[in-house]
């Protein structure tokens, strides 16, 4: 039996929204809280989220916060804004309860995991990781869905996955924090490259070398970094890789995608409300990798192709062009 019975959201984003809908079909009582009114208001009056759930209907009973304070009296938080915003966010959540960080990325400003801002911005206070593969359009829709959910204490572990778990949505808890935070980080990266990969015609041979690649790239700084083995095979790093990589509704991908058919960062992000994680992920996956001695070149050439100018057949074939090793180097 779980002791969380009452769950506040902050985000009304898909995610969010998703998320909220799951934890009332686990029959708990739910609050979300918006930045955006309109979302707000949508969401009480026709259980709707027009802006990021188009034509889906919500679960009923979603209560609407109108200011961050109302969430005092929940048993615990579920944080899903962008990662980049989550500093400004945590800074104004209130109460001591414990907070489940639901946002893939790492701080660009700093090179931080999402728990390591938590743990600047909130000391003391109970934090959790939920990440996995889950777009949230098939979430929402009560399609099959697992995730992990990281915390260094099992019973909070143990009672969030009771909280959420419902129908077709199976958390799974694990104490390793770091690992479910960098897999869910770096697979954005990588599937912005697995996109640009689709999007030059390179083949079905290129991307499952990619995916591969990439996840010995994930593995060598998840294993500096002190992460399992067991955890980046699983549902956060491998398993989330698998989908963001090969899924139509990634944004990564999309993004990726677009620019491998010639089309520019500013350009495909124009009038986009959605956060692609990806793109501000890549050069701090890029620090905390340098600061090790990690050699990360797949992540390196997503980061040159975004933010430095790189031509994308330049760097292919530049990856190409690596000296040749063993395999598992």
């Amino acid at each position: 039996m779980s002791a969380v019975h009452h769950i506040g959201v902050v985000g009304g984003g898909a995610w969010g929204t998703a998320l909220a809908c799951l934890a009332r079909r686990a029959d708990r009582r739910v609050t979300l809280w918006s930045r955006d009114p309109s979302i707000s208001a949508s969401i009480v009056r026709k259980r709707t989220n027009p802006v990021y759930l188009p034509g889906q209907i919500l679960e009923p009973g979603i209560e609407i916060a109108f200011a961050l304070a109302s969430l005092d009296a929940c048993d615990a938080i579920l944080l899903a804004c962008p990662a980049q915003a989550v500093r400004m966010v945590a800074a104004d959540l209130p109460g001591s309860t414990p907070v489940v960080i639901c946002a893939k990325g790492i701080e660009a400003a700093t090179g931080l995991l999402m728990p390591e801002v938590l743990a600047e911005v909130l000391p003391g206070r109970p934090i959790a990781m939920l990440s996995g593969p889950s777009f949230a359009e098939e979430a929402v829709q009560g399609l099959p869905t697992a995730v992990s959910i990281a915390t260094s204490d099992p019973s909070l572990g143990r009672d969030l996955a009771a909280a959420l778990a419902a129908g077709m949505f199976r958390p799974y808890w694990t104490d390793d924090v770091i690992g479910v935070s960098l897999g869910g980080a770096i697979k954005n990266v990588l599937a912005i490259a697995a996109g640009i990969v689709e999007g030059r015609g390179l083949g079905h041979n290129a991307a499952a070398a990619l995916i591969t690649r990439g996840f010995a790239e994930m593995a060598r700084l998840g294993l500096a970094m002190g992460a399992r083995l067991e955890t980046l095979t699983g549902l956060s790093g491998l398993g989330d890789l698998v989908l963001t990589c090969n899924g139509p509704l990634s944004r990564n991908r999309s993004l990726g995608l677009a620019l491998g058919k010639g089309t520019s960062l500013a350009q495909h992000m124009e009038g986009r409300r959605q956060v692609v994680e990806g793109e501000a992920t890549a050069a701090a996956v890029l620090a905390r990798a340098t600061k090790l001695g990690i050699e990360m070149p797949i992540c390196a050439a997503v980061d040159a192709i975004l933010h430095r100018g790189a031509d994308l057949d330049d760097a292919i074939r530049a990856l190409l062009a690596r000296p040749l090793r063993r395999e598992g180097e």
